[in-house]
């Protein structure tokens, strides 16, 4: 699996448990980065090749 790939899943993994816990604004806002870095690297990889 590419590294993207999975950084994708563990941001919307924390989204997802953010919003059923009650530290849910934390875990969002670190499944939001995380997923904001995912994107940016898979666009990294693609404009690469």
């Amino acid at each position: 699996m590419p590294a993207w790939l999975i950084l994708i899943l563990v941001g919307v993994v924390l989204v997802i448990l953010g919003l059923a816990t009650e530290i849910g604004q934390f875990l969002i806002w670190i499944g939001v980065i995380v997923l904001v870095v995912s994107l940016v690297l898979g666009l990294m990889r693609r404009s690469r090749t």
